[in-house]
Formats: structure tokens, sequence, C-alpha cells
């Protein structure tokens, strides 16, 4: 990759090492930790997991009433943040780690809750960033489970019905794995950590959320400043009002590369550079 793509990913992998040290340390604290393991074929990981993936599997809300554990309750205290490397060495695909407790022994409990995704890729750029990201926060995409609030936080609910059929945090990273690769054909590694342990634990990871988050900001704004639109946004693209407006321009961006590469071809066509014209003898 060049220039900001370069840049962005150095800034992402010193995450990276902040994130593995911040884990060691809880580790050496005696937190609880457990790793799940999932297989690498897409089909093969959804078998393992007990949730349907997909638009519309979370057909509705899933109110108080509803809920067998919450995650990451404004007071209980919560963060979240994906972030991608080049180096695919750095990201071990189909691992999820939990510090702390799981959804199956929490029934009725409000737990804090930090989520971390980490995506690797060797052509993954800034270009990928905005859909990776907005791929965490799952929408309707997954069954029993429903994020109330996305943007610095996460606040979300797992269902009763989720809960009594062995819903637990395999199958929510295995789900946002699943996601996060079908929101863009570069990713290649996909490794996922969650935090219940206190709520100081995720207070201290979400220092160092924020900081991912400054990094994404800014790959963000060079990319499309590199392009003539010069924004100025400080929201995820989850929680902006004017997603939409970036969505379009995505698109009109996106059509008109489309039309200039077909041009290019049919002029090259036209001056025989290239024909697929048989000759007659």
């Amino acid at each position: 990759m060049s220039g900001l793509g370069e840049g962005s990913t150095s800034v992402f992998d010193d995450s990276l090492e902040k994130i593995a040290g911040y884990i060691a340390g809880l580790c050496e604290r005696g937190r609880p930790y457990r790793e799940y393991r999932l297989p690498p074929g897409r089909e093969d990981a959804l078998h393992e997991i007990v949730a349907k993936v997909g638009p519309g599997a979370n057909p509705g809300i899933i109110l108080r009433s509803d809920t067998f554990v919450e995650l990451g309750n404004p007071s209980a205290g919560s963060c979240a943040c994906l972030l991608w490397t080049n180096d695919c060495s750095r990201v071990d695909d189909g691992r999820i780690r939990v510090i702390g407790s799981d959804v199956p022994e929490s029934a009725g409990k409000s737990l804090a809750f930090g989520q971390v995704v980490m995506v690797a890729g060797s052509s993954l750029g800034p270009e990928q960033h905005p859909s990776l990201e907005q791929a965490q926060y799952v929408a309707d995409q997954v069954e029993g489970y429903m994020v109330k609030t996305a943007s610095r936080n996460m606040w979300g609910r797992v269902s009763k019905e989720a809960g009594a059929k062995g819903f637990d945090f395999k199958t929510l990273g295995g789900a946002l794995r699943v996601l996060v690769k079908d929101a863009a054909a570069e990713v290649e590694a996909v490794e996922v950590l969650f935090v219940t342990s206190s709520k100081e634990d995720v207070a201290a990871l979400a220092s160092i959320a924020g900081k991912v988050r400054q990094a994404a900001e800014t790959v963000v704004k060079e990319h499309w400043k590199a392009r003539g639109y010069d924004l100025d946004c400080d929201l995820s693209c989850a929680s902006c009002d004017d997603k939409g407006v970036c969505d379009d321009i995505r698109d009109v961006v996106a059509t008109i590369k489309k039309n200039l590469r077909r041009r290019e071809s049919g002029e090259r066509a036209g001056n025989g550079e290239r024909s697929d014209d048989k000759s007659v003898a």
C-alpha cells in the first residue's frame, strides 16, 4: 500500500500492541479468561454458533422484560472499537477471547462491556474502513442480539430466547467475524476480544479505544480529502446523521470510476490496443 494506507496501518498496529499489553495485564491480575476457536470456513463457523446471521436475523427490539443479559448499560460502562492491519500475522483468525463472565453464567445481570474487533488483510486500506466499522454494530443481523446504542459506547441486549439456546460470546464473536468478512472482500482474518470483568477494566480499555477512534477519524478524513472532499466529522459512521450523504458520495465516486474504466477500455479497443473481434481469413 502507499501513503495514507501505510500511515494509518502503523497507527493501528501501535494500538494492537497496547491491546495485547492490556490483555496480559488483566490476566496477570487474575481476571477470568477463556478463549474460543472457530474454523476457517464461513459455513463451518456458522454451524458452530447458536444464532442466525444476516439481514433481518433479529426481527425486532429486545425489551427489558425479554432480556437475558444486558451488556454495557451506561451505568455499567462500555466501549467498542475496530482496527485493522495489513500484517496478517498480527491477527489470529477465528480466535474469540473473553475476559470476565460469559453470557450463559450471567442470567439477569447487567455487565460492563468492552468489544474490540481486530481485522487483517494484506490489501486493506482506508476505503474499506467505513464498511468495516459499521459492521461491528451488527444492526439487525444477529438473532437474539440487539445493539441499543452504538456510537462511542456499545449497549446491547441478549434475549431470553437466545440465552435459553446457549448464546455466548463465541456466538457473538463468530457473528461479528462473518459480518466483518462480508463487509469487505479484502478481509483475511478477524479476531475479537470481549471484556466484562469490571467497569474499571472496561474504562481502561476505553482509553485505548478512544485513540483508535481518533486514528480512524483521521484515516477517513484524509482518505476523502485526497479525493476532493474536505470532511469535518468527529462521529463514527454508525452514529452520524449524515452517513447517508457519505454513502451517496461513495456511490457517486464508484460510479465515476466505473464509467472511466469503461471509457478507457473502449478507447483502447478503438485504437486497436485490444479487440475481442475475431479476424476472418
